[in-house]
């Protein structure tokens, strides 16, 4: 296993500075046997549904299911068509296909998020939802694509697992859309000590879609089965943890941002680099820098010598989604987001980076193209 000097993500630091309370959390959950579907789940969720500004939360055993029972609950099924990028995680396209969908794939801008010029060309009278994905904590340029999922009737499912904490307009990750979907996967923004997520929504139907699908649609309140469902409860003790997380998450994302604002500095000079986007508060953009994603044209070789000096990188996604042939989506070509497969290679981005390390990988950066 290789050790690097400076981490990717850095878990034991991450811990050690809130583990006091996370240990008291967990033990709480323990001592008293609340595991499942308990107070601690009840707290998180009225927290995040705070936290987003929306009505509900409804906590999950991941994004991945938060985004296919808000396809399930906004009736997809088999037949229709979802607009969606292959510039994600496969799980974006994945949950449109286990609803029986079509996953209708559209290229993406320069800031990696999806192109709304091309959903038009991509609507046919199939299409039943758009799925935005907000890459890297960044919004989608959300005003032009809910403009067109008006006027054509469709539903607006955010993507906002890489994005809980920025706002587009002043209005946040996950309130604009008809439900938005989060990821608590270790590696997120608000991350728990295994898999979990959540959908949020202000609609009162779907938010009791959601709670019969995760739970084999059982209605605990008249212990009535109405519907059949899924096994996709977050336990309590995750809950927990995330309970304790949650207040810490504003500071954090400061700290993102003072990372970003660092390697904009140190890196905005050299030309074969492409950095991501950066606004200050006051702009229509309010990034969170889940990833701090740079572009080159030399990017193997940079990876490759920032590795042999001790620093762990991350390429996402070497191989676009749409070019995996056992998906059935090749036929479809998307420039940018083929290029950018090779071109993207995420560097160090946790709010425990300390400013020294911040300087290493600018200044190893800053030595390959000397």
């Amino acid at each position: 296993m290789t050790t690097f000097s400076v981490r990717f993500v850095n878990y034991p630091e991450h811990y050690r500075r809130i583990w006091e309370e996370t240990r008291t959390a967990i033990d709480e959950c323990l001592s008293r046997g609340d595991l499942i579907m308990r107070q601690q789940v009840e707290d998180f969720e009225t927290s995040l549904a705070s936290f987003v500004g929306v009505k509900h939360a409804i906590a999950l055993n991941s994004g991945t299911d938060a985004l296919f029972f808000s396809l399930k609950a906004a009736g997809i099924k088999s037949g229709d068509e979802v607009i969606t990028v292959s510039h994600t995680f496969v799980a974006t396209i994945a949950a449109i296909h286990y609803c029986g969908a079509k996953p209708v794939l559209v290229d993406v801008n320069e800031d990696m998020n999806m192109d709304p010029d091309l959903i038009k060309k991509a609507i046919t009278p199939r299409t039943k939802a758009i799925v935005p994905v907000h890459l890297n904590g960044r919004i989608c340029d959300m005003k032009p694509i809910m403009e067109i999922a008006r006027k054509h009737n469709l539903n607006v499912i955010e993507d906002a697992a890489q994005s809980l904490g920025a706002k587009y307009d002043a209005r946040p990750a996950g309130s604009i859309g008809l439900t938005g979907c989060f990821s608590f996967y270790p590696a997120k923004i608000l991350g728990c000590a295994g898999d979990g997520g959540a959908l949020v929504t202000d609609d009162d139907t779907i938010a009791t879609t959601a709670r019969l699908l995760r739970d084999h649609g059982y209605q605990r309140s008249t212990e009535d089965i109405l519907m059949y469902g899924y096994n996709s409860r977050l336990d309590n003790i995750q809950a927990a943890i995330l309970n304790v997380k949650l207040k810490y998450l504003p500071a954090w994302i400061e700290r993102r941002r003072k990372i970003a604002h660092m390697y904009q500095k140190g890196l905005e000079d050299i030309a074969d680099i492409t950095l991501p986007p950066y606004t200050d508060k006051k702009g229509k953009f309010h990034d969170v820098f889940q990833n701090y994603v740079i572009r080159s044209n030399r990017r193997d070789d940079l990876v490759q010598h920032l590795r042999n000096q001790g620093i762990e990188v991350l390429i996402s996604w070497p191989k676009p989604t749409h070019f995996h042939t056992a998906l059935n989506l090749s036929a479809v070509r998307l420039p940018v987001t083929e290029k950018l497969s090779r071109t993207v290679v995420s560097i160090p981005m946790f709010p425990e980076l300390s400013d020294e390390h911040v300087g290493i990988v600018i200044q190893k950066i800053q030595e390959f193209y000397t």
